[in-house]
């Protein structure tokens, strides 16, 4: 059985797609061969993060990790984030010359300039070296990993995510008197998911919005139309999925977007714009529809039917999405060992 230390700056109580994926790495890894050991915000003082007190970043120290790692004695290390006890960990990894890989999870270069001028090229300079340090960097989709690839990033591998068939999927549309058809978003409410391009949308029926986060009182203001439900887990997540009728994914920066997985299982189809992420699930599929006229795009997913979208849903399981994960865990130690030899 592999150790596998996984260093994280997202844990609970965030409600995020690395969390529901990190969820799914601790319910099933070991059925992969993977033993997975979490070191996560709780075990460190923290402070809440500028302009988005929801984050709390950890007073983590590469001392800190180091002595976590003497004490696992992990076989590898995944940092799944680049916050403070993802670097860390790197620099802990580096120095005892570790197996480390590392997530790329977030444009954040395009989601830092979104909050401040800061220069994109520099961004990504940094994030380059962040990540060029590791032995592999686990990425979600083609487009991101032919888009890092041209900015010089080596050692790409491919992780897919999942969703939960049994929990999102279709049901009966009963429970709320919502005026139809129902446009739904569901992620935090913050500057870089552009959720601003959704609800200032001339459409029909209604929009509704799952999730928290610092912008949610400029918008619930701007936009009094709109329903605001918070944020959701569960059965009730799932439920409002299926109340709904189309799901509009306005994000720019976003690489996947599990939200996308789990509203194709709902049957919802999916309107976005052309972004790494929906182009690489729903492109060239019969289950969305990809323009940067979103209007159009949405009003032209009335017209799919659910059977598309739950078919598409079905292709993206989280045991494959967990196996991927392990296997390059396992890719990246043979590689150590055989350099070794």
């Amino acid at each position: 059985m592999i150790r596998a230390l996984i260093a994280t700056d997202a844990w609970h109580p965030q409600i995020n797609g690395v969390v529901r994926t990190l969820e799914q790495v601790a319910a099933r890894a070991p059925s992969h061969g993977v033993r997975p050991v979490f070191i996560t915000p709780g075990q460190f003082h923290t402070l809440p993060m500028p302009g988005y007190p929801e984050i709390r970043l950890s007073l983590a120290t590469p001392a800190a990790l180091a002595a976590h790692i003497a004490e696992i004695r992990p076989h590898v290390v995944h940092v799944a984030t680049e916050g403070p006890i993802g670097l860390a960990a790197r620099a802990a990894c580096l120095r005892h010359n570790l197996p480390l890989t590392t997530s790329y999870h977030t444009r954040f270069p395009e989601y830092l300039r979104a909050r401040a001028p800061v220069p994109v090229a520099l961004s990504y300079a940094v994030l380059r070296r962040f990540h060029n340090a590791s032995d592999g960097i686990l990425v979600s989709t083609p487009s991101l990993e032919h888009d890092l690839r041209r900015r010089g990033f080596r050692n790409l591998m491919r992780w897919s995510r999942g969703v939960d068939l049994a929990r999102f999927r279709p049901r009966v549309q009963s429970t709320v008197d919502w005026p139809r058809p129902v446009f739904l978003n569901v992620g935090r409410l913050a500057v870089e998911k552009n959720l601003d391009a959704f609800l200032s949308l001339d459409l029909p029926g209604t929009k509704v919005i799952v999730g928290d986060g610092p912008q949610r009182a400029e918008l619930e203001a701007r936009y009094p139309d709109a329903v605001f439900l918070g944020a959701l887990e569960g059965e009730r997540l799932a439920e409002v999925y299926a109340q709904s009728d189309v799901f509009v994914f306005p994000s720019r920066t976003d690489t996947f977007g599990v939200v996308i997985l789990e509203a194709l299982a709902a049957g919802l189809p999916v309107a976005a714009y052309p972004e790494m992420g929906p182009v690489d699930i729903i492109g060239g599929t019969a289950a969305g529809v990809i323009n940067e006229e979103l209007r159009e795009a949405a009003l032209a997913c009335l017209a799919i039917p659910p059977g598309a979208c739950t078919a598409l849903a079905a292709r993206y399981t989280w045991d494959e999405s967990i196996r991927q994960f392990c296997a390059n865990l396992s890719d990246v130690i043979r590689t150590r060992r055989q350099r070794a030899a």
